[in-house]
């Protein structure tokens, strides 16, 4: 899918392209590349001049090949995160900025690049030329990161409710452990997501491709993005407590099973003993010439379960 976005009265109009005949009369401050096909790819180089490699959104990049500008074009690599319910991820985005417009290209539709969409047609004059698209995006990016940083907030403290202000069975912990896992998936990925904005933003101004204005707008994206490092580090640290505190319940769930095969094998100790006795038979036995010898012998194998039993309930030892 190939998309245009142009500057009209201040505000970024959208327009989906079909073919090389659309695109030619556009004039677009940006192109949006999502999963391109190579007729699609062949319509920028005949309009831009620009050659899009086949494996430009590869995942096995070098880090050198992340940042660098070639035959007068910057290139930047970098990964947006999707809060997916099903399956979080990153997703890598190819950045060109090649004759004062932005070529973004991506397998899959983001977020980021819907609210920045969103913003555009409804505030004027948010964005002027390509390189403030590409730092919307990035501010766009942390901002996203943060709204996604809040959810794992509440999504842990419904577990934190489960878990430590109720009683917990072992389907219970099995469901808070599951949910914990996803929070602490997703926070790692949001920690990766705000590393590397933090990188190619900084990469923009060691470049020096700013005026001043932007300058001090990546600046103030570089503060917001310091600013969730101390959640992730927190929401690390809670979702470690969290596990804890669950295999420490399960742990104490398997302790009570295990505590009553423990007295169960104490108290039947002693009637086993004496049936062992009683069933050797032997001469001088009384159940040989004593017509009370097997009652005798079973009471005092009731006698002996009863007894340990009563002592281990004096002793709190069952509750």
């Amino acid at each position: 899918m190939l998309n245009v976005f142009t500057l009209a009265n201040g505000r970024l109009f959208q327009e989906e392209i079909d073919s090389l005949d659309e695109l030619t009369p556009a004039r677009p401050v940006w192109v949006d590349l999502e999963d391109p096909t190579p007729e699609e790819k062949g319509w920028i180089a005949v309009k831009f001049g620009l050659v899009i490699p086949g494996d430009i959104i590869d995942d096995d990049l070098e880090e050198s090949a992340r940042f660098y500008e070639e035959e007068g074009a910057i290139h930047i690599r970098s990964d947006f995160l999707i809060d997916d319910d099903e399956a979080p991820r990153n997703v890598r985005v190819a950045f060109i900025l090649h004759g004062n417009v932005l070529f973004s290209v991506h397998k899959e539709d983001l977020p980021v690049f819907r609210l920045l969409r969103m913003r555009a047609r409804r505030i004027p004059a948010l964005i002027e030329d390509a390189k403030d698209v590409l730092l919307k995006l990035y501010d766009a990016d942390a901002e996203y990161s943060a709204d996604t940083l809040e959810g794992i907030y509440d999504d842990l403290e419904k577990v934190s409710h489960r878990v430590l202000k109720s009683a917990i069975n072992d389907q219970a912990a099995a469901e808070a452990l599951a949910a914990i896992a996803r929070q602490e998936d997703l926070n790692g990925r949001i920690r990766r997501n705000v590393m590397d904005t933090r990188r190619a933003v900084s990469f923009m101004m060691r470049a020096r491709m700013l005026n001043a204005d932007q300058f001090e707008e990546a600046r103030q994206i570089l503060r917001d993005i310091d600013s969730l490092d101390s959640h992730t580090a927190f929401l690390f640290d809670k979702i470690n407590f969290l596990m804890d505190a669950t295999v420490g319940f399960i742990n104490i769930n398997q302790n009570k099973i295990i505590k009553i095969f423990s007295v169960a094998s104490v108290a039947l100790l002693p009637p086993t003993l004496i049936a062992s006795i009683y069933g050797m038979n032997f001469k001088a036995m009384p159940e040989l010439d004593w017509s009370l010898g097997y009652p005798f012998a079973l009471a005092i194998m009731m006698a002996s379960v009863i007894t340990p039993f009563w002592y281990f309930r004096r002793k709190g030892w069952l509750n």
